[in-house]
């Protein structure tokens, strides 16, 4: 039965995103009073943004149901870092704002930062003080300066629970100070899904240490207002007057002169402040979104103190894109054609603008910027691109885009449109949306690759279209990530339940897909993901650029869309770039088909991938300080052994699991002089960077593998050349050998036992396998008491390693037959005590606790 729909009481009713009947819009909120309550609570335009749907452009309802969702399952929270409070005493100026964005299980963070070397590491932690996790800060993973990118992957239930409860604390670690300079707690925040303006509060004299600050502000949909909430920390000191009301002013400026200025009241325990400014100018918007504009917070009186700075558009990580297709033309095509776009607004307000357009079926008249139309078929155009189209792509800047064309694009209310001769109106339009961090840089260097149904061979007169940007790391694997838009979408303009794509990697050529890879299966708009282990003939035709990339659909299972990707690189097969002296290590590295190697009764299935036989690689799980190998149908996994250092100065990379010696450039410039001069008398290994003289025989160093136990390196000293090879295991004697060591390569026999002689050699692979508990290896069969912190050793739980598995039991006690039973011989188990012994504590509940 269709709902009957009361009659809307206002001449402008709009329809809600989920809802049935058209309604009335709220009415735009004053400027809240200031009280006691938080001041978040009640300003009310935060809160209610979503219901002030009656401007055209900001009609979220165009956004497609998979966009919704997506958008539902993210989760906002910012941070203010500063150096200090207590337990951490202020030891700089330096000030950061932290924006994190909770997307299913990953937790993804920009970080803009003032008056702080680069940080070192991103540190995550609880309450009390326990590191959760650490992110190592990459040169190139920012936009720009001042700015770090990052992403906790898969955050447990426990610690999106501490995130929920804003009981995470985060801090940015540099060298200077190991601890943690800058610190935060991690905070939910209405404000920040609105947020399209912003600025870092600095102190303005430069001794006062642990002050910093941030605004967060935004235009009101209906008019010229502008919105702010200000949070600082070590504007007040504790205790500082008689009153718990402190005077505040905070005044926005341009070039020194005053233009607003508020004045309220804060308190120690509430210094957050939140205004609206009404009624800007057509100058004051000019100059917000030019970044000429300074906010300036200060408290009067005795201890005074300011803290101030410049109001920029919104930085972060995230790349703001567009992919261009028919289905979503006001009048929808199906020609196969596409348009990919990458878009970036500066500080300074000027926007930086690239358009490719693939396919079309007619000459291109006009590549525009538009807001949503405000009558059906009514474009409204933002800005002409059109003049600097060529070959294919629109490329420039807007220099003048205005505070409101900022405050659209950055909250997804503009469109981009390609109009042809054949349809005047627009054969192509696309949403520009900003596409959360993934880690891949290739986003910031690249323009992506776009995926038209013209490309398809034979071409396919699609209305979808995509594009994707790819990229091959130091390690050879291929990083992917593909957009797609128009999939789906029948002629009534419903959304189907699931879209459905399957990207492929292929070359093009007589027989195109005689090598062709599997890329993913996916649902929704978006896929992403890292094939490692690919073929020689892929990675020959990426370095070539005759490879393709291809997203098949139900609709057209043999392709819907296709784009070409060239990627120079010189790698091998297998996924990697094999060092001189580690070329003999690497057994069984050539890489194989998936399918062939699925059949292979050798191969091994790790982490949701097919290893060859004799393959060695580094897991997931922990790519610096962990190395494994397929052994016929076996995984193993041990971890990196690091080779004892004879210098006096050790230093640790970050991306290095072991130490290496502090090295002056000097110095290897000498060594490899005296390689070149004397190479008839000695070798240069290149995997610990060490000259061995001729005939020295020596356990390698290979990175990022580690100490490699189970090999032995000779130096050829007539040639200079090291050759390498396994190491030979003795036979043994005996029944059941042992591993004196997990790190050991050959077994050995036990000293009390002897017993029939083994026929094959003993390596790593073969027989039982040592545990590894907390930071300790343990043989198989040994048993210990496990120590659990803060409560020590638990003397009452015994553990024992069987064949790689640890089993930990509580002791078992037989039931004591008295009324008071004691402790004395036993501590684990109770016994009757004579009737006049003084009855004895027990404490032994963490054990019993964590027996449980």
């Amino acid at each position: 039965m269709k709902q009957d729909c009361p009659v809307p009481a206002c001449p402008r009713a709009t329809l809600l995103p989920g809802h049935c009947c058209h309604t009335c819009p709220k009415a735009l909120p004053g400027p809240p009073e200031k009280s006691a309550e938080p001041p978040f609570d009640t300003f009310e335009y935060f809160q209610d943004k979503e219901d002030e749907l009656d401007k055209p452009y900001n009609d979220r309802s165009y956004l497609s149901s998979e966009g919704l969702a997506r958008d539902d399952a993210r989760t906002e929270f910012v941070a203010l870092l500063t150096s200090g409070p207590e337990p951490w005493h202020p030891t700089s100026s330096a000030v950061a704002k932290a924006r994190f964005t909770l997307l299913r299980s990953y937790l993804l963070f920009s970080i803009s930062y003032e008056r702080l070397g680069r940080p070192s590491r991103v540190r995550f932690s609880d309450p009390e003080g326990n590191v959760l996790f650490e992110h190592p800060v990459q040169k190139s993973a920012a936009p720009e300066d001042g700015m770090l990118c990052g992403m906790w992957r898969t955050v447990s239930k426990a610690n999106v629970q501490l995130l929920r409860g804003e009981q995470l604390r985060v801090s940015l670690v540099t060298r200077a100070q190991p601890s943690g300079e800058v610190h935060g707690h991690i905070l939910k925040h209405r404000a920040l899904f609105a947020e399209t303006f912003g600025a870092i509060l600095t102190s303005s004299d430069p001794a006062h240490l642990g002050a910093g600050g941030m605004a967060m502000l935004t235009l009101s949909d209906a008019e010229n207002n502008l919105h702010f909430i200000l949070m600082a920390r070590g504007l007040l000191e504790p205790g500082a007057g008689e009153s718990p009301w402190v005077p505040l002013r905070v005044r926005i400026l341009h070039q020194g002169r005053t233009l607003r200025e508020v004045r309220a009241n804060i308190t120690v325990e509430d210094p957050d402040f939140a205004e609206v400014l009404s009624d800007l100018s057509a100058r004051e918007l000019q100059w917000l979104v030019q970044g000429q504009l300074r906010i300036v917070a200060e408290t009067e009186g005795r201890h005074a103190r300011q803290l101030a700075g410049t109001i920029t558009a919104r930085r972060g990580c995230d790349t703001i894109q567009s992919v261009l297709c028919g289905a979503d033309a006001l009048l929808p095509t199906k020609t196969g054609a596409v348009g990919s776009a990458k878009l970036a607004l500066h500080e300074n307000g000027t926007l930086q603008y690239q358009v490719r357009v693939v396919g079309t079926a007619s000459e291109v008249v006009g590549v525009t910027l538009e807001t949503k139309p405000r009558r059906k078929n009514k474009r409204n155009v933002l800005f002409d691109m059109t003049p600097s189209y060529k070959d294919g792509l629109a490329q420039g800047s807007w220099q003048s885009p205005s505070a409101r064309d900022a405050h659209m694009l950055l909250q997804n209310e503009l469109f981009l449109n390609v109009a042809t001769k054949d349809w005047a109106e627009g054969e192509l339009r696309g949403q520009v949306i900003s596409l959360p961090y993934s880690g891949l840089l290739a986003r910031y260097t690249e323009m992506p690759v776009p995926l038209a149904g013209q490309l398809v061979s034979p071409p396919v007169g699609s209305g979808a279209g995509g594009h994707a940007w790819l990229s091959l790391d130091e390690h050879c694997h291929l990083h992917y990530e593909i957009a797609v838009a128009g999939l789906g979408r029948p002629a009534d303009g419903t959304v189907s339940a699931h879209l459905h794509g399957v990207a492929e990697l292929g070359e093009l050529g007589a027989r195109p897909h005689q090598h062709k890879r599997l890329l993913k299966g996916f649902y929704g708009t978006e896929a992403q993901g890292v094939v490692k282990d690919l073929d020689a003939d892929l990675l020959r035709h990426l370095a070539q650029g005759t490879a393709f990339l291809q997203v098949s659909t139900k609709a057209h299972p043999r392709g819907e869309m296709r784009g070409w990707v060239h990627i120079p690189n010189r790698c091998q097969a297998g996924g990697a770039r094999l060092a001189p002296g580690e070329a003999e290590l690497s057994e069984g590295s050539k890489g194989r088909d998936a399918e062939q190697l699925k059949k292979d009764p050798n191969s091994c299935f790790f982490e949701g991938q097919h290893r060859a036989h004799g393959t060695r690689w580094a897991p997931d799980y922990d790519k610096k300080c962990s190395i494994c190998s397929c052994q016929k149908r076996t995984v193993i996994c041990d971890p990196i052994l690091c080779q004892p250092l004879n210098c006096s100065r050790q230093v640790h990379p970050e991306e290095l699991c072991c130490p290496v010696c502090e090295e002056k450039k000097t110095e290897q410039e000498e060594l490899k002089l005296e390689r070149a001069r004397d190479s008839s008398e000695g070798c240069y290994f290149d995997g610990d960077k060490t000259w061995r003289g001729s005939g020295t025989r020596w356990h390698p160093v290979v990175p990022p593998f580690g100490l490699i136990k189970c090999a032995i390196c000779t130096c050829k000293g007539t040639t200079g050349e090291v050759h390498c090879e396994k190491v030979q295991c003795p036979r043994l004697t005996c029944a059941n050998p042992v591993r004196a060591s997990p790190s050991d390569c050959c077994k050995q026999c036990p000293a009390p036992e002897k017993g029939i002689p083994e026929l094959a050699d003993s390596m790593q692979a073969d027989g039982p396998r040592a545990c590894r508990f907390g930071r300790r290896w343990y043989l198989n069969n040994e048993s210990w008491h496990p120590s659990v912190p803060p409560f020590g050793e638990m003397k009452c739980i015994l553990c024992w390693c069987v064949s790689g598995e640890t089993h930990c039991q509580r002791q078992e006690c037989p039931p004591a037959a008295c009324a008071s039973p004691a402790r004395r011989d036993n501590p684990c188990c109770a016994k009757c005590r004579a009737p006049d012994a003084p009855p004895e504590k027990v404490h032994d509940a963490p054990a019993e606790a964590w027996s449980r």
